[in-house]
């Protein structure tokens, strides 16, 4: 068990951290902390926390484990800031979404640095649409390299394991090779695909089932925080988008050849491999 835990950012990974790690007993004590009084009061009284302030200095003094659950943006400032205070054996992780920079820079300023990337999530966003059960099942990609620090990295992997995640091992830039197609890239083309239906106005709307609503779901997330996401990675998503205009030119061309034969191909293939998911975890 943890002393303590600190999460800097109560939106909805940092608030379903605290309430997952309040919920299963993984620290003694849970800190968080806001920028603004607001969102730190009501992190407490949802219960994400035993303490939430403003006070970042204070709210890591002491922690055994310090989660970055803000944008990747800010990363760095925080960390530069909080450094000061933070205990020798005091071990540093983050939930961002793009690993190659955020590793790359927070691990030359703190030595007990390891990137780590939850595969959880929601459209939503804020501490309201925080859950204790969003990372049961889940996978956590953890993401060291050969200066990582090797009992830091296991306190990482363990703290992600008791609160439910299925932790998975990759390199800085296998995560951001991987995350762009399998994260990134279905983001992008949800939100081109929403545009292209409503490019005329939201008439269509009215007509769409369950399908559509499913595929496009997490076009609904937040503009500001997806738009980071794209430019931290951009060259990553670039390359997945390359290969997705060529799977649709071959698309194209068959429908244009009316090839029934290379469109069932190329839907059985899909298929085969999206029923596979039944079996993974």
């Amino acid at each position: 068990m943890l002393r303590k835990l600190t999460i800097l950012g109560p939106g909805l990974l940092g608030g379903s951290i605290g309430l997952a790690a309040r919920h299963r007993k993984v620290a003694r004590r849970v800190a968080l902390w806001a920028r603004r009084t607001e969102a730190a009061d009501e992190a407490w009284k949802l219960g994400a926390a035993d303490e939430a302030d403003t006070d970042l200095l204070e709210a890591v003094n002491g922690a055994e484990l310090v989660v970055l659950a803000t944008p990747i943006g800010v990363m760095n400032t925080l960390a530069q800031q909080f450094k000061p205070v933070l205990a020798k054996d005091c071990v540093v992780t983050d939930v961002g979404s793009v690993k190659y920079q955020v590793v790359t820079a927070l691990g030359e300023l703190l030595p007990r640095f390891v990137g780590s990337h939850p595969m959880a999530g929601s459209e939503q966003s804020g501490i309201e649409a925080a859950r204790r059960d969003l990372f049961e099942k889940a996978v956590c990609i953890v993401t060291p390299v050969e200066t990582t620090d090797k009992p830091a990295l296991q306190l990482v992997h363990d703290f992600w394991k008791a609160i439910g995640c299925n932790v998975r091992t990759l390199s800085p830039s296998e995560h951001d090779e991987i995350v762009a197609r399998v994260s990134h890239l279905p983001h992008v083309v949800a939100a081109a695909v929403v545009n292209v239906v409503c490019s005329d106005g939201m008439n269509p709307l009215n007509f769409v089932g369950p399908g559509f609503k499913d595929f496009t779901r997490v076009a609904s997330g937040p503009p500001e925080m997806w738009t980071e996401i794209c430019q931290q990675n951009r060259q990553e998503i670039g390359r997945a988008l390359e290969a997705l205009i060529e799977e649709l030119s071959q698309v194209r061309a068959a429908l244009e050849n009316n090839d029934g034969v290379e469109l069932k191909t190329m839907l059985k293939r899909a298929k085969h491999f999206r029923d596979e998911l039944r079996f993974r975890v």
